[in-house]
């Protein structure tokens, strides 16, 4: 994605996470009173939170004298990542912070308190705190050594096997990543009924959603579907 013109004046690639600025406070206002836009400057800050609820890396900003570009990769690194994202987060209500935090750490083996500073744009390893101090009391993560020299991972064995300690709920799951479970599903088991779809990926979700989430899916064009409404099977466009 493209955009001409560069970031706003105090706004970099390296604090697009944390810095908002208005180039123009009076529109602001009135896309804001009009529904069509927030005021707090939060679309970024989406971007990172829903590439990497679905196991996708985090996005790539550049600047140049001329134009602002954001590279979005379609791949999934990880596809546990996204049933584990899901599941931690209907089971204990994550932030926006610590679905980014959560994100990141569940795509790599381990990363250090520094490196996990550097990609999250934080001044010192001290303002993790807000991000991950939750995640550890709840043993979503895991921590060893000390200082900036400490590292922080998922235990292999909760992405795999969901084993969390709180009771785990997909009914209130937002629509795009029940969308990511669904794609992910159907690439394992093409030519599935909805009924097979929802059973494997949680029975507690209402059939409507299923549903919901595999007409846009259709639309986009990422997933096809064959026979009528009865004996309808669907597959992952590859």
């Amino acid at each position: 994605m493209v955009n001409p013109g560069p970031l706003p004046l105090g706004v970099t690639p390296q604090n697009v996470l944390h810095t908002t600025v208005r180039r123009n406070e009076h529109l602001a206002r009135l896309f804001h009173d009009l529904k069509l836009m927030e005021r707090e400057g939060s679309g970024f800050d989406k971007i990172f939170e829903v590439l990497l609820s679905q196991g996708r890396p985090a996005p790539d900003l550049i600047e140049t004298h001329d134009r602002v570009q954001v590279t979005v990769r379609r791949r999934i690194l990880k596809p546990e990542v996204i049933d584990f994202i899901a599941k931690a987060d209907q089971t204990y209500q994550l932030t926006q912070r610590e679905r980014i935090a959560l994100g990141l750490l569940a795509q790599h083996d381990a990363m250090t308190a520094r490196e996990l500073a550097n990609v999250l744009e934080l001044p010192s390893v001290e303002a993790l705190q807000p991000w991950i101090k939750r995640l550890l009391e709840w043993d979503l993560i895991q921590s060893a050594g000390r200082t900036q020299a400490t590292r922080y991972f998922v235990d292999p064995g909760l992405l795999r096997h969901l084993d969390f300690a709180g009771e785990t709920t997909l009914k209130r799951i937002e629509p795009h990543r029940l969308a990511a479970l669904i794609l992910e599903d159907l690439k394992r088991y093409p030519e599935s009924a909805i009924g097979d779809i929802r059973q494997r990926i949680g029975s507690e979700i209402h059939p409507k959603q299923v549903k919901r989430a595999l007409d846009g899916l259709i639309e986009k064009g990422e997933v096809r579907f064959a026979g009528d409404k009865r004996w309808r099977r669907y597959w992952a466009v590859s």
